[in-house]
């Protein structure tokens, strides 16, 4: 079957579950763009304009901690810089410039907004910001958002990266002040992952800042490509031999690797057997004949109580994987795509 079609069968699916919206939700319409795209299919591109038409008026919203999504966030910002909603251009200017404004640790890193004393920084935010100021200025062709998107995602990864092993912490100040959590956990990593492979794609050429975001990719990328299980995916707990295989991590890393190898940052030789498995395990243990789909990790900040909070035992036992999770169809859809742009036509259906 091929990978588009995937693709798109599971976006199908998500909108069947629920309401298509939220940080994860903009993510997968984003991917159903690029599904779109990689088809030249007109017709899904125009569902993708309906499904945007529909932010900020038509939908019920709850509360977020970035405004950006009542438009359609990261989703809305790809379709301006793409041509596909040129009608967006002041809706996404306006929630850049508010993104330049927002709360931010005394180190420029953007914080938990509410609590602006309290400092609280997570790397989930990477995937908030980058993309949606990297592709607002790229579109409307304002260097301060291009700017800030790269300074965002490089400021977390020095402050996250384990020097142990390379892999990313989640968050800091949510246990007590000044403490990390203790986890490498495979969506958090995926969430520090994804902007970068965005700014090795989109960045220009001569931009000044790609040194060292390549640099940035290539070194997260070799980080994670050791801790692949034998199925082809990573688990919630990345280098922890016990914790389940784990999807939504998975597919961005995925995706993340199709992207490198494509721009030629990443080994084929070394990469590519990598990706080819990982692409067939999700297919295979995650993606099921019905489109529904397992092993993704639910909401997850710095779980548990006490002194159990932050700690590894509470990524892992605490946040069980569940069937149908919103955080996991975009990850997946990710990956087909990537799959589909690195040769890989298709794949065995059950």
């Amino acid at each position: 079957m091929n990978p588009l079609y995937i693709s798109q069968k599971l976006y199908e699916r998500y909108e069947h579950e629920e309401e298509v919206k939220h940080y994860y939700g903009l993510l997968a319409i984003y991917s159903l763009i690029q599904t779109a795209e990689e088809k030249r299919d007109t017709l899904l591109l125009d569902k993708c304009r309906r499904i945007l038409s529909r932010f900020p008026d038509h939908i019920c919203h709850p509360r977020y901690n970035f405004p950006s999504y009542r438009i359609g966030g990261i989703a809305k910002s790809y379709a301006l810089m793409r041509g596909v909603m040129p009608e967006a251009e002041a809706e996404v200017r306006e929630y850049a410039e508010e993104m330049l404004a927002a709360p931010r640790d005394r180190h420029g890193i953007m914080s938990m907004p509410g609590q602006p004393e309290e400092e609280k920084i997570w790397i989930d935010v990477a995937t908030a910001v980058t993309p949606y100021l990297l592709y607002a200025g790229l579109a409307i062709g304002e260097p301060r958002y291009l700017d800030e998107a790269v300074r965002q995602t490089m400021r977390m990864l020095d402050e996250f990266r384990d020097p142990d092993n390379g892999l990313l912490l989640q968050c800091r100040n949510f246990v007590a002040p000044g403490v990390y959590s203790q986890d490498h956990w495979s969506r958090g990593n995926g969430w520090g992952y994804f902007p970068l492979a965005e700014l090795v794609r989109w960045l220009p050429a001569d931009s000044p800042h790609r040194p060292a975001v390549e640099k940035a990719f290539v070194d997260l990328s070799h980080a994670l490509l050791s801790y692949q299980s034998r199925r082809g995916l990573w688990r919630q707990e990345i280098p922890y031999p016990n914790s389940y295989e784990e999807t939504s991590g998975t597919g961005l890393f995925l995706y993340g690797f199709g992207v490198g190898m494509r721009l030629g940052l990443l080994n084929r030789e070394l990469y590519g057997p990598a990706f080819q498995r990982g692409v067939e395990g999700l297919n295979k243990i995650c993606i099921h004949a019905d489109f529904s789909t397992e092993r993704s990790c639910p909401g997850c900040l710095c779980p548990g109580e006490g002194e159990e909070k932050g700690t590894v035992h509470a990524y892992v036992t605490l946040m069980l994987p569940h069937r149908n999770e919103h955080h996991g169809f975009a990850p997946l859809m990710l990956s087909m795509v990537e799959a589909y742009r690195n040769g890989i036509v298709d794949l065995p259906r059950s």
